[in-house]
This record gives C-alpha cells, sequence and structure tokens, in this order.
C-alpha cells in the first residue's frame, strides 16, 4: 500500500543529500543524477564532494558538518532561496561496535550527535520551508523527507549500545513527522538497509549476512520512493528475518539474539 506520492520521475526534480561522500548516501545521489535530478550533495569532507560534483556534471558539492545547527541552517537557506526542494534526505551516519563493558561515553555523545542530532537540525531548517512551497501539481506534495535508518534500530542488538539507540529514535522520529507532515503534503520516508558494504560496515569482525553493494541499495530505495512506500527496507531475505525479532517476546527475543551473539 502506498503511503506517500509516488515518486518515479526525477528529471528536473532538486534532491539535497546529507551524507553523501561515500556509501549509500553517495551511490543513492549517483542513481538519482542519472534519473535527470539536480543533485545536491553535501558532507564533511570537501574533496570527496569536488569529486563526485567533478563526475556528474550539473551536481552541487555543498560541505557541511551535520553537528553544526547554525550551518546546517545557513545552508538549508541558501539552497531554498534558489528554488523549491524536491526531497530531502539524511543519510550521515557514524558507527563503531560498542557493549556496556568497553563504554566510551565520547563515542555514545558522537553517535548521537551525527545520528540523530543532525537530522533534528536538518529538520529545524528544511520543515518550515517545505510547509510553504507551494503543492507540486505532477507529485500533489510540497516535498519529501526521507531518513536513514537501519534495521539495528528495531531491537537491542549485540555491540550496538551506541549505534542502535541513534537509529530506534530515527525510526520512531520518522514514524512522527509522517503523522504530522503527510496530511499536510509533505511526504516523509523511512530506510531501513541490512548490511550494506560501506566504510562504516567495513569495521565489522563478523560475516553480514546478505552483504550488499551501496549501488544495490540505492536501486532499493530508489523503487521504494517509486512505489510510495513509507519504510524501504532492504535485503528483504535478511529484513524479514529482522522483522519476526520485533515481535518476539522478550524472552524469545533475549534468548536467540544470545544465540546469535555466540555464532
Amino acid at each position: 500500500m502506498a503511503l506517500n506520492p509516488k515518486m518515479a520521475n526525477w528529471h528536473g526534480r532538486t534532491v539535497w543529500l546529507v551524507g553523501a561522500s561515500t556509501g549509500i548516501g553517495r551511490a543513492t545521489a549517483s542513481a538519482l543524477h542519472q534519473q535527470g535530478a539536480q543533485v545536491v550533495v553535501s558532507a564533511r569532507s570537501a574533496d570527496a564532494l569536488n569529486a563526485f560534483a567533478d563526475a556528474h556534471v550539473g551536481a552541487v558539492a555543498l560541505p557541511l558538518d551535520v553537528t553544526d545547527a547554525a550551518a546546517v541552517k545557513a545552508a538549508a537557506g541558501a539552497l531554498v532561496a534558489k528554488g523549491p526542494l524536491d526531497c530531502v534526505v539524511y543519510c550521515a551516519g557514524h558507527y563503531h561496535a560498542m557493549d556496556a563493558m568497553h563504554m566510551d561515553l565520547s563515542d555514545l555523545l558522537r553517535h548521537n550527535e551525527i545520528n540523530y542530532l543532525g537530522a533534528l537540525y536538518l529538520l529545524d531548517a528544511v520543515v518550515p520551508h517545505l510547509l510553504a512551497q507551494p503543492v507540486d501539481r505532477h507529485t500533489g506534495q510540497r516535498g519529501h523527507i526521507s531518513l536513514m535508518g537501519s534495521v539495528a534500530g528495531y531491537r537491542g542488538l549485540p555491540n550496538s549500545l551506541a549505534y542502535g539507540p541513534t537509529k530506534a529514535a530515527l525510526i520512531n522520529l520518522a514514524e512522527t513527522l509522517y503523522l504530522d507532515l503527510a496530511t499536510r503534503g509533505v511526504g516523509v520516508s523511512l530506510i531501513n538497509p541490512g548490511f550494506v558494504d560501506t566504510p562504516l560496515t567495513r569495521q565489522n569482525q563478523f560475516k553480514m549476512p546478505a552483504l550488499i553493494s551501496p549501488e544495490q541499495a540505492s536501486l532499493e530505495i530508489l523503487t521504494g520512493w517509486a512505489r510510495g512506500e513509507f519504510e524501504i527496507h532492504f535485503p528483504k531475505r535478511f529484513t524479514r528475518w529482522m522483522k519476526v525479532l520485533q515481535l518476539l517476546p522478550y524472552a524469545a527475543f533475549f534468548a536467540a539474539t544470545r544465540r546469535l551473539k555466540h555464532t
């Protein structure tokens, strides 16, 4: 069932991807560019963004630190001054495996700053503009917001003390945003990947089940937008099992995850 207007025609659409220097964000920006979108890419690494813009004619590099609320607001203001934003994607992320026996408060806070607070800074900067934009006669909406969650946010998992709670917060945030904004012409979608081969996941010391490439992930995302989905999760052969874990009572869930931890 489509919960958002279907977004399949990207020609001439302006899409701002925050966290697009590597991984899923970069691959999605590239896929959108191939579909004719006017792509704006942001991240801290100006060199990586400029390399992307050099390889994708017409793309705009906009270096940005998502933990700087004033800078995020200034960047959003500069973009909307040039015209409407059709889609804003928050895919900035930070990840280190952590458990309670090796708690690192500074890194816990760093996860929160990048994965969650950065999303709040972006929303604070763009939501008023999106609500003020005219309704597009082709899509029937004023704009669209997409947040990059993770199946790690479904439930508490081993070694996810720092990362998982930030993604759980994003999932809850996206659900609430949808309730608030969908009836006002602003679409909201939630992207929950499984394991994708990125610089972040390459830190893992275990075999990652159903691992896919960033390019495969980007195709899943564009397909989800084209179908008007609220939650875009992939690859299904893995994420469907994660959804089963969501339904288990605590005794069964803890037993299952303890077995996973020791395999």
